[in-house]
């Protein structure tokens, strides 16, 4: 069977039973197109058997099925599409892009994906952008460009594979160095943002050290411009010249990127070695004019002649004492080269302190002749000091009055300044009296008692202080017990004359008296130290008047009614007899008599006694 016949069996078998319908109907057209000239009859059959139209990009091949079909051979398609579609097939043999990466492609036919004849507008190659994985294809999204939308990379026109995967393609607005720098952004920059650079400049003709490490790009690169900039030192740092351009513009011959500390071998080459204090001063301290315009001298006093404290008074060899570690660092050794060695305070000292003339005479020795003025004695002990103090200070003085006298310091005494007792002249001899060792020969004025109790101070007191002090009350005629124990001793001694203070009960608790002296001054009668409500009196054993019945419920004050006026006097007498109490309750008007207990007892008043129930 010839070709076109082969293509409307084939066509008849595989198509729909509309398009058999048509194909019935048109059937004498076909009987016409057989007669016709075979490319006609080729066209007319394959518009026939064609089931839809091809999509507006395939649209120039729809009478042309062999570009993409070949007769009974299916597999011969993905070669057909290749052969047009020329870079997905280089991507497929390279495995880049995504029909060359993605997994879920491989072993796939085109026509899985890309159906056509569903006419001009049909979208043959549409997916689902926002699931599409990114990384399976040549450019892999990570972090802000994972935040883009899809349209800010794929311009609207543009087949995906041809957006640009340079930087500089979707980022020349944010070239910040106008392409001075090329277009390689991705050697400095990342996905992530642009402020974190990692630009090695290592790479460049300057590589960063020091200080220089630590400096912003901005620092040297203005305006971010970065071609052309200047590597000379005296460029960027023409403000911190310090030396205002004497020193010439090759900071790099003294200074280094570390500091600008100067790292110049003043040993090597200039031929004098900085030691001491000159290792350390700066240049212009001995360089005040420019450099190398003149020779400097090397001998002490010509830049040190106003340091001379001396006044030119020992000389211009300044080295003969002095060294470069400092002035006060000397090479004068006063022990070895004089016969007063220095210690103590006396090391610390400057020379002008004792050498303050011309150094022609001799310095005296003697203590006195250098400090006269700091005897706060006022020669009154001598001239001597040496006695009393060493060169490691005026204190503490050195005298041990333990071992040189009779009376030992001790306490407050140890700390006492000398003068404190020693008020007159020390060691005269003719008619001077040795002082007296007793307290109240120095403590008359601090004696509070007004000599009230005798002159040994030393039975209460201590050296250690005048107040606080512990008596021992027991050894008074007033022993303190019960709660006189407990109270402070102003509380009695209202005055530090201490045998002023009475001994009697009422002179201190007058107000506590609830008996308004009916029971007389002597509380201790009936009263304790211990407290007052603390009180025991026997009646019975020490009145003539023992107390029963009735009497021994009644309070005191209700016999005992008359105030003392006395503070010594003991209680006022009470009769015994009944009637001079009981007057208010007699019911027979006296006309019984006032011997009431000849009827009644102290019980009570109804209560008669058996003799008077007799004699009734």
């Amino acid at each position: 069977m010839c070709w076109p016949f082969t293509c409307i069996d084939l066509a008849l078998r595989t198509c729909t039973t509309a398009f058999r319908s048509r194909l019935a109907r048109d059937i004498v057209a076909l009987i016409a197109a057989l007669l016709l000239a075979p490319s006609a009859l080729a066209q007319t059959v394959e518009s026939l058997v064609m089931p839809g139209q091809l999509t507006e990009s395939h649209g120039k091949f729809e009478m042309e099925c062999k570009k993409c079909h070949t007769p009974f051979k299916k597999t011969e398609q993905n070669r057909l599409c290749q052969d047009c579609h020329k870079p997905v097939a280089a991507d497929i043999v390279n495995k880049a892009g995504y029909h060359g990466r993605s997994p879920a492609l491989q072993g796939k036919d085109c026509r899985a994906c890309h159906t056509d004849h569903k006419g001009r507008a049909a979208r043959i190659a549409d997916f689902d952008h926002r699931r599409f994985d990114h990384a399976q294809a040549d450019f892999a999204l990570a972090n802000a460009h994972t935040k883009l939308e899809c349209d800010a990379c794929h311009r609207a026109g543009v087949r995906f594979r041809e957006a640009p995967s340079a930087c500089i393609a979707c980022h020349r607005k944010d070239d910040k160095h106008k392409g001075e720098l090329g277009e390689k952004c991705h050697e400095c920059h990342n996905d992530s943002t642009w402020k974190d650079a990692r630009f090695d400049h290592a790479k460049t003709r300057f590589a960063l050290t020091g200080k220089h490490h630590e400096a912003k790009c901005e620092a040297c690169h203005a305006n971010n411009r970065f071609k052309d900039t200047p590597r000379a030192c005296f460029a960027c740092h023409r403000k911190e010249d310090a030396h205002k351009g004497r020193y010439g513009d090759k900071c790099e011959s003294c200074h280094s990127a570390a500091d600008w500390k100067s790292q110049f071998n003043h040993a090597r080459q200039a031929r004098y070695p900085l030691l001491g204090k000159h290792a350390t001063a700066k240049c212009d301290t001995c360089h005040r004019a420019p450099l190398y315009s003149e020779k400097l001298p090397t001998r002490c006093v010509a830049c040190h002649k106003t340091d001379d404290v001396h006044k030119g008074r020992l000389g211009d060899k300044c080295e003969t004492c002095h060294r470069e570690q400092g002035w006060k660092s000397t090479t004068f050794d006063h022990d070895r080269d004089t016969r007063f060695p220095l210690a103590n305070k006396h090391k610390a000292e400057k020379c002008h302190s004792c050498h303050r003339g011309p150094p022609a005479g001799k310095l005296a020795t003697t203590c006195v002749s250098c400090h006269r003025s700091d005897d706060v004695h006022k020669g009154r002990f001598g001239k001597e000091c040496e006695r009393c103090h060493g060169d490691a200070g005026w204190k503490p003085a050195l005298f041990d009055h333990a071992r040189s006298t009779r009376y030992v310091l001790r306490d407050a005494h140890a700390r006492l300044k000398c003068d404190a007792c020693h008020i007159g002249t020390l060691y005269v001899k003719d008619g001077a009296k040795a002082l007296a060792t007793d307290c109240r020969s120095c403590h008359r004025g601090d004696d509070v008692h007004k000599g009230q109790l005798g002159a040994n101070c030393a039975a209460c007191h201590t050296e250690k202080l005048w107040t606080g002090v512990k008596y021992d009350h027991n050894r008074s005629k007033f022993p303190l017990t019960g709660a006189h124990f407990r109270l402070e001793c102003k509380a009695c001694h209202k005055s530090p004359q201490y045998k002023d203070a009475p001994s009697e009960c009422s002179k201190c608790h007058m107000r506590e008296d609830v008996h308004k002296r009916t029971l007389g001054a002597r509380c201790e009668t009936c009263h304790t130290t211990r407290s007052w409500k603390a009180w025991d009196f026997d009646h019975t054993r020490r009145t003539r008047y023992p107390l029963d019945g009735a009497h021994l419920r009644a309070t005191c004050i209700s016999c005992h009614r008359q105030a003392v006026s006395d503070t010594k006097a003991a209680i006022a007498p009470v009769s015994s007899n009944c009637f001079a109490c009981h007057s208010g309750d007699d019911t027979h008007s006296g006309g019984f008599g006032v011997v009431c207990e000849r009827c009644h007892i102290t019980r009570d008043w109804k209560t008669l006694s058996s003799g008077a129930a007799r004699g009734r």
